[in-house]
């Protein structure tokens, strides 16, 4: 019945997983044509999505995509160790190794973040001064190199470093609150089981010693053969 209730579960996560998967490469295909001006998406009738995804193609554009992708393998990772911890005959390796890939996908998520906002200054960079000397600078102005500044992508930098902190420390926060107890306890349960492993170990060890000691010890260089204890004994007699 255990085994059965397991793959059930396996089977459900694994059908949720391919699902959101779906919806999200489906959306972020949609995110790539809609942003090159392939297609035109637009949901007037509800205006604060179309606030959100107005604000989502000026500030953080085709970094959206990663960061989805992202959180999708570490939704997936996290239902996973999720369904490892609640099975008792899992190895400690799964359990570490799906762990170490639900930190990794965090990583990845900052790491995103810090990747886009160099790719955000050196396009604002380049649009905004790369073609400029001083002589063109000064007949533009500030404001116009700021603009320009902008218009290059300043706001991707600054926006994706944000997103990807904050979206970051949220997914470890969401892993501390999902698994975080249960995996302390299993590591936890983990070193007592080796710490009873080595007590049964040194405890036979220890048997083994008395068992020597109790021996009653003979010179090796004098035995006493059985022959020799009975003509002792008819001597004495």
């Amino acid at each position: 019945m255990k085994t059965t209730s397991h793959i059930a579960k396996g089977f459900s996560a694994g059908f949720i997983t391919g699902a959101l998967g779906v919806l999200v490469l489906g959306a972020a295909m949609l995110y790539m044509l809609n942003m090159s001006e392939v297609v035109a998406i637009s949901v007037l009738k509800i205006p604060s999505v179309q606030r959100v995804l107005s604000w989502t193609y000026d500030n953080l554009r085709l970094s959206v995509i990663p960061f989805s992708l992202t959180l999708l393998c570490f939704t997936g990772s996290l239902l996973r160790l999720n369904r490892y911890l609640a099975d008792p005959a899992i190895s400690a390796e799964k359990v570490a190794q799906t762990e170490q890939l639900v930190d990794i996908w965090i990583n990845l998520f900052f790491g995103i973040g810090v990747i886009w906002t160099a790719i955000g200054m050196r396009g604002a960079l380049l649009e905004g001064i790369g073609d400029l000397n001083s002589q063109t600078a000064a007949q533009l102005g500030a404001f116009s190199i700021l603009q320009r500044l902008v218009d290059g992508g300043i706001l991707l930098a600054l926006s994706t470093t944000i997103f990807g902190a904050v979206g970051g420390y949220l997914l470890r926060l969401i892993k501390s609150l999902t698994v975080g107890s249960r995996i302390k306890a299993f590591y936890h349960r983990l070193a007592q089981q080796e710490a009873e492993s080595v007590n049964q170990v040194l405890l036979s060890i220890d048997n083994r010693l008395e068992e020597l000691v109790s021996i009653p010890k003979q010179n090796p260089r004098n035995p006493v053969l059985p022959a020799e204890k009975s003509a002792d004994a008819e001597f004495n007699d």
